[in-house]
């Protein structure tokens, strides 16, 4: 396929535009899995092991799937834009479906005693809505891949994909309590609706070749052929981790070591993720000047300066501790920015644009969706071995939270750092 050259000179206003479906597609998650458990053991009774575990495999089964659902997207790209913005369409459909579904089940399973039932149908409404999710997500990432560009315009894009997705978090963690699930579900449709119907009137008719739709099938194998590929999901995998750490017991940190009251945890929260919108001009400029693997760099270095003065913080030091998110929120702009602008320059780089897409961000959605899980086995085991537990504030239990919620994470994105400069900021790489 030859990309259209008005395509591949997007402005910010364009790439605001197309960019706006994230915020309905990071709007699901955090209703999923913050609000769902609550909603289902207050209203309705259901044993929160029973649905954790529901949670789980279905969001295993979800991440497991991504690769093929890029495969799939490359052969929708290959075929026509019609077969995309169908595909599209009937993806957003299956997620206001199966979002609905999970909020408001049929109403004899409503009633006491029934637990079972909703258990079935959760996994159901799950994985549809798992499963529409991750079509939807990695078609509008492999056309963002698709447009090219130079590290400025891809950066743009994607910056604004994921500064609509912060803001899509924070609304949705304020909705349920302001206007409850109906009001949040219809918000969610109609963000949909509007984000998906701004982005299919940016894909074009293209002038890919017939030869394009009947080429063979792209191995689910191929990007891990690539040393590039190979060093960047190394990169990302361990910076991530070292991100998803701190998200996973900062509830635990809050509560325990610095003591806030529980009316506090959702202002810091708020301070974490502005702060991450808010920085993200500044990461383009920075981007403009020093490159993106540079950035990358340099934001690393401003989350480990800021964790390190995090391990000092003791009982009622709230302001130092709000201080600490909004460093720590600037610091994310970067891991916002960048890490998907590299992938796709990579995928410029390796000849694959227009061919591939899909494949490499179909394990690149996986590695996404496996960060938190990482996370979560690795740091919450160590909390147990090292003898915390929530509510305890033993001085032995404090510093073995602080050693999880800080020490690990810095030396994870120590890591990061290390690999990001070994493989891509010393030999300049021109992605």
């Amino acid at each position: 396929m030859t990309v259209p050259a008005q395509l591949t000179a997007f402005s910010h206003a364009n790439s605001a535009a197309a960019g706006g479906l994230g915020l309905p597609l990071a709007f699901v998650a955090l209703p999923l899995y913050v609000h769902l458990p609550h909603w289902y053991a207050t209203h309705y009774g259901v044993p929160l092991a029973a649905l954790g575990m529901v949670l789980l495999l279905s969001r295993l089964t979800d991440a497991l799937i991504d690769p093929w659902m890029g495969r799939l997207s490359d052969r929708l790209y290959a075929r026509s834009v019609s077969a995309v913005r169908w595909a599209a369409l009937f993806a957003a459909c299956g997620l206001v479906l199966g979002f609905t579904g999970l909020f408001f089940p049929p109403a004899p399973w409503r009633e006491p005693g029934q637990a079972e039932g909703l258990l079935w149908w959760v996994a159901a409404m799950l994985t549809l809505s798992h499963l529409a999710y991750s079509a939807l997500g990695i078609l509008h990432q492999s056309w963002a891949a698709l447009l090219g560009g130079d590290a400025v315009q891809r950066s743009r894009l994607v910056s604004w994909r994921e500064g609509w997705g912060l803001a899509g978090v924070l609304l949705a963690g304020a909705l349920p309590t302001l206007v409850g699930m109906a009001g949040t579900t219809g918000v969610l449709a109609c963000t949909l609706g509007l984000g998906l119907w701004v982005w299919l009137r940016s894909i074009q008719p293209d002038t890919r070749s017939g030869a394009a739709s009947t080429a063979p099938a792209v191995n689910l194998t191929l990007p891990w052929r690539f040393a590039a590929f190979r060093r960047l999901m190394t990169v990302f995998l361990l910076n991530g981790v070292a991100s998803a750490v701190p998200a996973t017991l900062v509830l635990f940190f809050v509560q325990d070591q610095i003591q806030a009251s529980a009316d506090m945890a959702p202002w810091f929260l708020t301070l974490y993720f502005a702060g991450g919108a808010l920085s993200l001009p500044l990461w383009l400029a920075c981007i403009r000047r020093i490159g993106l693997a540079r950035a990358w760099f340099a934001g690393m270095g401003l989350s480990v300066m800021t964790f390190g003065g995090v391990s000092v913080l003791g009982v009622g030091d709230t302001t130092g501790f709000a201080w600490a998110c909004v460093c720590s929120g600037l610091a994310l702009g970067a891991d916002l920015a960048v890490p998907g602008a590299l992938l796709n320059g990579l995928i410029d780089e390796l000849g694959f644009r227009a061919r591939a897409e899909g494949a490499f961000l179909g394990w690149w959605s996986l590695a996404s969706k496996l960060n938190l899980a990482l996370a979560a086995g690795t740091a919450l085991p160590l909390l147990g071995w090292w003898g915390y537990a929530p509510g305890n504030q033993a001085p032995a239990a404090l510093q073995a939270l602080t050693w999880a919620y800080v020490l690990l994470p810095c030396a994870l994105k120590l890591c990061a750092a290390l690999g990001l400069y070994v493989f891509f900021v010393r030999p300049r790489s021109l992605v």
